[in-house]
């Protein structure tokens, strides 16, 4: 990707601001959580989270893309992560992944990190096997209504086929309810209910997701941090201490964005605002609330857009990445960074990514 005309700028956006309503926050939340996993057929082959799981297969090869647990240390209210792992392990357990070429990514070898034991908090522990019972109660689930609901089937059919993948969901501000609801339809995804640091993740928290689904210390599996739509969301200060504290304590990390600072980006930005007008009231239908400050006092579609542009201005390129990992603080030789960008929406909507790994592959 050329190197952008227009500077990184870190200037703030409306969603960040302690004073923006915390119920105009969700609604906003949840139009960002439509933007990843809405598929509108012509204009997208698919959604972009299933992007992400076709890029994680594609990048990381058939064969190590099983060997790590995902952990989503920003996962917000849950976001995309649970669309990616049910489309990831969809394509694990229902046959290996094809190899595809990576004609659109762009490799450096150098890195590797020491491993070190950081502070944190008490993890509560959430065998794989128990993570629909996490925080839930009398076996009930909600669904995207909001509304209690029982006996919701599960995906993966509740199959633990040795190529499935574990995903976590953390966060500094945990959304526990909304986490518990996501849960509760895989066998494949848990939570960690209490604020988990990315800067500083419990060493407890790490180890526990390093042994296999079954609890056994076999074919361990490593750690891979994922950024959805996160990473720009810090400063240069603070993503320098969240790089360090991955490559000490993580196998790799992947940092997915739906925008850049391009044409395209801005444009894309617009027209997901015009798409909110045009899509509220079959995915809104249900809350009259919701279509108020959508078309009434059309709150949510400004906010939207006005950070998304603003998340343009903020998003790096590879290579400002890779400078800030180099210039972290610890040891990476032998860290590997690659990127590229994929087209999810025509004509104009990109995810730009960003996959660095070790070297040795996380598991033996």
């Amino acid at each position: 990707m050329a190197t952008p005309l227009i500077p990184r700028m870190h200037l703030w956006e409306i969603d960040d601001q302690l004073w923006f309503p915390s119920f105009l926050r969700a609604y906003v939340q949840t139009g960002l959580t439509h933007a990843w996993t809405v598929h509108v057929p012509l204009l997208q082959p698919y959604s972009p989270a299933t992007a992400v799981a076709n890029t994680l297969c594609r990048v990381l090869g058939d064969r190590n893309v099983s060997r790590y647990t995902y952990i989503d240390f920003c996962a917000g209210a849950g976001g995309p992560t649970p669309f990616i792992e049910r489309a990831l392990n969809k394509q694990l357990l229902s046959h290996p992944p094809a190899s595809q070429p990576q004609s659109t990514a762009k490799s450096t070898a150098k890195s590797t990190g020491t491993s070190t034991e950081t502070s944190g908090p008490t993890v509560r522990k959430v065998p794989a096997t128990e993570s629909t019972l996490v925080g839930s109660t009398n076996g009930k689930k909600n669904n995207d209504k909001g509304e209690e609901t029982e006996g919701v089937e599960k995906t993966n059919g509740g199959h633990n086929g040795d190529n499935a993948v574990r995903f976590v969901l953390t966060d500094l501000h945990p959304h526990v309810e909304s986490w518990a609801a996501a849960a509760a339809k895989s066998d494949h995804l848990t939570y960690v209910p209490q604020p988990i640091d990315a800067a500083a993740a419990p060493t407890e928290l790490l180890q526990q997701y390093l042994q296999n689904a079954n609890g056994s210390g076999e074919n361990k599996k490593g750690i891979f941090r994922l950024f959805n739509l996160a990473f720009h969301h810090f400063d240069d200060s603070l993503a320098r201490a969240i790089l360090k504290n991955t490559v000490e304590t993580s196998d790799g990390f992947g940092i997915f964005e739906l925008q850049d600072r391009s044409l395209a980006g801005f444009l894309t930005c617009l027209v997901f605002g015009l798409f909110i007008f045009l899509v509220a009231p079959l995915l809104y239908w249900w809350s009259p609330a919701r279509l108020f400050w959508v078309y009434v006092v059309p709150v949510v579609p400004f906010v939207l857009v006005f950070d998304g542009l603003v998340s343009c201005l903020r998003t790096r390129t590879a290579a400002e990445v890779e400078a800030l990992l180099r210039s972290c603080g610890t040891d990476t030789n032998g860290w590997r960074v690659r990127s590229g960008r994929e087209q999810f929406l025509w004509p104009c909507g990109y995810l730009t990514w960003i996959i660095c790994t070790k070297d040795t592959p996380a598991a033996q």
